[in-house]
């Protein structure tokens, strides 16, 4: 699963730097969080660190991206392995 601000977010500017895998961006008004990059810290840490900071608790699972515990892992082992190859480059 991925997780998914809602408009409830105040731009706070918490979550963004806790993201380990640059998934939190700004949006037109509000922060996003880009599905394809998201792990719900699956790899890093035991718990969303988004999560974890938020000061107005609005950052659900996204019902759009279900994804499993494995599937997590896998996006994980994926976008470990692109940085790996762009640092080489």
């Amino acid at each position: 699963m991925a997780l998914l601000i809602t408009d409830e977010c105040i731009n706070c500017d918490v979550c963004e730097p806790e993201c380990p895998n640059q998934a939190i961006s700004m949006g037109p008004e509000i922060y996003q969080i880009d599905p394809k990059r998201c792990t719900e810290c699956v790899g890093h840490f035991e718990e969303p660190q988004c999560v974890q900071v938020c000061p107005v608790s609005c950052i659900p699972v996204d019902p759009a991206h279900v994804e499993s515990r494995e599937t997590l892992w896998e996006k994980y082992r994926r976008l470990q392995a692109q940085a790996a190859a762009g640092e080489t480059r």
